[in-house]
């Protein structure tokens, strides 16, 4: 039987499945008591190196610091420039200008809504420090022709893989794509804690020991500080709950992905009369479906469309509304409606339904038919 709402995302359900296991998690950790920098941490880390084939795996706080983190491991400070992009969360773009560099904005792919290379090197200038390239919605962008863009240019690349963990791309797992790699362990995320974390993946153990400094106050010994560093740490709380959690995470990806196929196999009739788009794995990636993301046809479409579904009990979201470049905060940057018009028709007509491991078949004919309706009444 339905219960409403229908949830974005519902973690209850994960951790009722797995209650018994998350809890001796927790409670082995408050029985050691070590709660920063305990046993867990390292196993975490090693377990995650391990998986993506990265040689380094760093325990960061969140998402977000871990991205500001590999800015400054990497030297980016006062007026430099870094290429990303303006549709995705903040985070990617927040954790330049918080450094008092420049973000630059370029335009997505209006398959993958992710950075197009295509608009990469016109962008680059000799303030250039790096590119942020934002694996959106659990799909990884094309790495290997922004790598090479890069290193024409002697510029580092930053995979934002905050929403891709998980994800591959040929037999290369996102976080090991590039120079740094970033994710998040926000609960919602493909694999989440329980409140906020992170990691920082590279190959480069040079880098990898000035993370490791950076997130911790800049030292790697306590009292003795090398650079100016920041509280990133992730708690052993945390670490112990994604332990338990990476456990079956490839069966939560294969789930993430049986939801997803099930969606486009059973709205295709609605692609085919044009009424929306839906979205399209590119070459030999795997996406790890952060977001089931659809196109409509126009804004009030989109609108109208995401209202009828929460009327009706399905609480679907719309990421992203609005592009970071014509945000109040980057005004200053100087950039308008019209700059980057793929990102802007995005933002108008794309919307979000569930897509998670625990959802129902039941929940999604639900939600489909509600679609159908909406177009076809």
């Amino acid at each position: 039987m339905l219960e409403f709402p229908i949830q974005m995302y519902d973690p209850k359900r994960e951790y009722v499945s797995n209650k018994a296991n998350i809890d001796q998690a927790i409670q082995t950790v408050l029985n050691h008591g070590i709660f920063i920098n305990g046993p867990e941490i390292k196993e975490l880390e090693t377990k995650l190196a391990l998986y993506t084939g990265a040689k380094y795996c760093i325990s960061i706080s969140n998402g977000t610091d871990a991205l500001k983190i590999a800015l400054l491991a990497l030297g980016v400070g006062i007026d430099d420039e870094v290429i990303t992009v303006a549709h995705t969360w903040i985070s990617s773009a927040e954790c330049i200008s918080i450094i008092n560099a420049k973000p630059v904005f370029i335009d997505i792919e209006p398959v993958t809504f992710n950075i197009d290379p295509a608009k990469i090197e016109a962008a680059i200038t000799p303030r250039t420090r790096a590119i942020i390239a934002v694996s959106l919605y659990g799909q990884i962008p094309n790495m290997d022709e922004i790598n090479v863009i890069a290193a024409k240019h002697g510029i580092p690349v930053i995979e934002d893989a905050a929403q891709s963990f998980g994800a591959k791309q040929g037999d290369k797992f996102s976080g090991n794509l590039s120079t740094i790699g970033t994710t998040s362990f926000f609960p919602s995320k493909p694999l989440g804690c329980y409140g906020d974390g992170g990691a920082c993946f590279t190959n480069d153990e040079g880098l990898a020991k000035k993370i490791r400094a950076i997130k911790s106050h800049g030292g790697l010994e306590r009292f003795k500080h090398e650079y100016i560093g920041l509280n990133g740490r992730l708690d052993t709380l945390q670490a112990g709950i994604l332990l338990e959690k990476f456990k079956y995470f490839e069966e939560t990806i294969e789930k993430r992905n049986r939801c997803a196929a099930y969606y486009t196999e059973t709205l295709e009739p609605l692609v085919e009369k044009g009424f929306i788009q839906t979205p399209r794995v590119v070459g030999e990636n795997r996406s790890a479906w952060a977001q089931y993301s659809l196109i409509s046809k126009d804004k009030t479409t989109r609108d109208n469309l995401v209202e009828y579904l929460k009327k009706n009990g399905v609480n679907v979201a719309i990421f992203y509304p609005t592009p970071l470049h014509t945000q109040k905060c980057f005004e200053n940057l100087g950039y308008k409606l019209g700059d980057l018009p793929v990102t802007e028709i995005t933002c108008d007509t794309i919307f979000n339904l569930p897509c998670y491991a625990e959802i129902t078949q039941e929940e999604q004919d639900y939600i489909v038919d509600l679609v159908f309706k909406f177009y076809l009444q």
